[in-house]
């Protein structure tokens, strides 16, 4: 008969000795697995400042939800255990949710508890995969997302646990963009959970989301209002949220009333740690490859971009930004300077790829030492109308703008962009259809995708004789 438990006590005490305790060689060098434990003592430690209020200003979603748990002994016991595999060999997830089953069992906790546990265990990757990989205005993300997590209960503790351990790897890790990340998904897998979205299809979508920004804008005179709305397919409606919209329309009605052919707009939230920039010009083949050239020119990385066309031909792009330190451009002249590039770039005053070819030779020479295999993931069960590509490959100036180029000359367009960086590996996500708007079928093309895009990523100090023509 299983020992009753009690654990965690009440009320909690932050983690510190015992258990906790990790041996390190003496010299501050951590053996992986008491590397292991380092981070299982931060997470824990994390969980507990969350349910003391402590980092509610930091998460406010996870300090409003922690308290709402019906078992804080799973929650705890989840983040001990989410890494117990590593380095065991193989994928530590599923070794961890067999150690979680034995070990939950043994220390009292009930068939369903144990369950949950060995869910969270296994699953616990899967909402900052979702959150930083896919594209959560697509209802399949969201679908797939909620089959897998199936109750509320479980999207609050998985909530909990991701930011934990995100947070537990070390400083810099966390910022406020993953954080909005992780709370649109969060807020969207518990409207499917709820069942507000059930009989909700597009069309309905579509309608409230015109009737949510006319309450916006609700000073514009009727005709010019429909005028604006009529513009957009209805990817747009259902891709973006009410306030983006609203900004847009006025950004775009002050241009067409000046008549001017190219606007370009800024907004930072500092919270979020991030910076929104809107291009609306004329739309063109390889828009996107060179706005993405312009911002690597300006020293700023593209961590989300999303791109409409309109149906009178003007490209409305949208992209998401940091500092090279990852957080929003606060300073008046840094942001001048990110519009003029984008504006020099598109009268085709500046090439970024001669601008970016004579970096990385200095660059590539500072981190040669740093070895990542590139790799190109080309998916089409992921989403129901786009064909999704993954390119992982060694970080350095300019990627991404190497990557669009690619896709451009592939004759692919690109509709969503996700985009991030882990120390030294650069794994961009991108949505694309052909030149059809349809996805990407044939066998043969996706290995002729696949080999041009490595061929853009390799790490490499020449220059091309394309340079010119970015």
């Amino acid at each position: 008969m299983a020992a009753p438990r009690a654990w965690p006590p009440r009320p909690a005490a932050p983690p510190s000795s015992g258990v906790w305790r990790c041996a390190d060689h003496g010299d501050g060098e951590l053996d992986p697995a008491a590397a292991v434990g380092v981070h299982t003592r931060r997470a824990v430690g994390l969980v507990w400042k969350i349910e003391q209020g402590e980092l509610a200003e930091d998460h406010p979603l996870s300090h409003e939800i922690v308290h709402q748990i019906l078992s804080r002994e799973v929650l705890y016991m989840a983040v001990f255990l989410h890494d117990i595999a590593k380095g065991r060999g193989g994928d530590h997830s599923v070794l961890g949710e067999k150690v979680a089953k034995k070990l939950c069992k043994r220390m009292g906790f009930s068939a369903g508890e144990t369950e949950m546990v060995a869910w969270l265990v296994r699953c616990h990757l899967l909402m900052s995969a979702t959150a930083f990989k896919r594209d959560l205005s697509d209802m399949k993300t969201i679908a797939d997302f909620v089959g897998l997590v199936q109750s509320p209960e479980r999207l609050r503790l998985l909530l909990i646990l991701t930011v934990a351990d995100i947070r537990a790897v070390g400083p810099g890790v966390w910022n406020g963009w993953k954080g909005q990340l992780l709370r649109d998904l969060y807020y969207r897998a518990e409207e499917a959970l709820s069942g507000d979205m059930r009989g909700k299809g597009p069309k309905q979508r579509v309608a409230a989301a015109r009737e949510a920004l006319a309450e916006v804008l609700s000073t514009w005179p009727t005709d010019e209002l429909e005028k604006h709305t009529e513009r957009f397919y209805d990817g747009y409606w259902l891709g973006i949220d009410t306030d983006t919209q609203a900004w847009h329309a006025e950004v775009m009605r002050n241009a067409d009333r000046s008549e001017e052919q190219l606007a370009i707009a800024t907004r930072s939230d500092q919270f979020k740690a991030m910076t929104e920039i809107l291009v609306y010009a004329a739309d063109h083949p390889g828009l996107f490859s060179r706005i993405a050239g312009a911002m690597a020119v300006a020293r700023v990385n593209i961590v989300d971009a999303r791109i409409a066309t309109t149906h009178d031909g003007m490209a409305v792009d949208t992209f998401i930004v940091q500092d090279m330190d990852e957080s929003a451009l606060s300073d008046p002249q840094r942001l001048d300077k990110l519009r003029d590039a984008v504006a020099q770039t598109l009268a085709g005053e500046v090439r970024p790829r001669g601008v970016i070819a004579g970096r990385k030779a200095g660059y590539a020479e500072r981190t040669r030492v740093f070895k990542v295999e590139p790799v190109v993931l080309i998916d089409n069960n992921i989403s129901n109308t786009w064909t999704v590509i993954e390119v992982n490959g060694r970080d350095r100036p300019g990627f991404i703008h190497d990557v669009a180029w690619a896709l451009y000359n592939l004759s692919l367009n690109v509709g969503r962009a996700r985009i991030a960086t882990y120390g030294e590996r650069a794994v961009d996500v991108f949505y694309v259809r052909d030149m059809f708007g349809l996805k990407i079928d044939d066998p043969n093309r996706h290995e002729r995708i696949r080999q041009k895009l490595i061929e853009a990523i390799q790490p490499t100090t020449k220059t091309t004789k394309t340079a010119a023509k970015g």
